[in-house]
């Protein structure tokens, strides 16, 4: 038996010598890689639970839908709320709606701190499909037609859109979820103020640094209007933070501080693992008892 553990030791060790140049890349993918190894969480804490948020004031015009909360800090003005249908509750100036501003702070900053995959600066996002990943707008970002979000089977893939000023859609554009998705799991972070134009359709949460008009007949399906500094405006919309099926959670029902966490992937835990049993060999023939 001594001589079969020699014999694989011998050819262990071989292996290892020969192949040390493979290790480092490795270990680095295993734990240096926080795009594609690792799944990137935003939490977006309390700020989860609202449909609206805003920071100024809420203005409504026409029957609007909203399931989820409403809520406002540090502003005092919610207008038009007796036409608006509410599966949810009203936070206006309280600490509820303090907190869930603080949250959308956080998990704000944390979207801006991402990694980006790819510069979309100066295209459309109208007629694209895009895989999932972090995407950057140096400025503007305009989306005029359909853009497609190709989650290619996988209900937890994020989508991360970097936009350095404004956000605008034309009237009747769309963001449509293909092969599974959840539009829980896209998030806008707009650094200046979104402009959902009329009758688009749109998924994902928008955090914008100021205000979110949403103009006649636009809709959210599943997602969120958060407002850090300005108004949400909303004219006959619908928007839901239902129906959203997601396995990664965007932080809904937290009592916690949002913000961004990484978890790791299957393949990730497949390559922790054959480092750990290579490890044992290792200690196995390398150390003399």
């Amino acid at each position: 038996m001594k001589n079969h553990q020699n014999s694989f030791c011998s050819y262990f060790k071989a292996i290892i010598r020969g192949s040390t140049f493979l290790a480092l890349p490795l270990i680095t993918a295993l734990f240096c890689n926080t795009s594609s190894g690792w799944a990137v969480v935003v939490d977006l804490g309390t700020a989860a639970d609202y449909a609206v948020l805003g920071a100024e004031t809420v203005t409504n015009t026409g029957p609007t839908t909203l399931n989820g909360d409403l809520g406002l800090w540090a502003g005092t003005s919610i207008t038009g709320l007796a036409d608006i249908t509410l599966n949810g509750a009203v936070h206006q100036t309280d600490a509820i709606a303090q907190q869930a501003q603080s949250d959308l702070t956080a998990a704000y900053l944390a979207i801006v701190g991402l990694p980006s995959d790819d510069d979309l600066s100066g295209d459309d996002l109208g007629g694209l499909t895009l895989q999932p990943g972090v995407y950057t707008f140096t400025s503007d970002a305009f989306l005029t037609g359909t853009l497609q979000l190709d989650s290619q089977g996988d209900d937890s893939a994020q989508y991360f859109f970097q936009i350095g000023s404004a956000l605008t859609t034309a009237s009747g554009s769309v963001v449509q979820l293909i092969d599974g998705g959840d539009g829980d799991n896209v998030f806008w972070q707009v650094g200046s103020s979104a402009t959902l134009n009329t009758t688009t359709s749109f998924e994902g949460s928008i955090l914008a640094l100021t205000s979110i008009h949403l103009k006649t007949g636009a809709i959210i399906g599943c997602g969120r209007a958060l407002a850090r500094n300005g108004e949400v405006t909303l004219d006959t919309n619908m928007i839901s933070i239902s129906d959203c099926s997601g396995d990664i959670p965007a932080g809904g029902g937290s009592t916690g501080t949002g913000g961004a966490g990484a978890i790791p992937e299957p393949s990730s835990l497949l390559l922790f693992g054959f480092g750990m049993a290579s490890l044992t060999f290792f200690k196995t023939c390398f150390v003399k008892k």
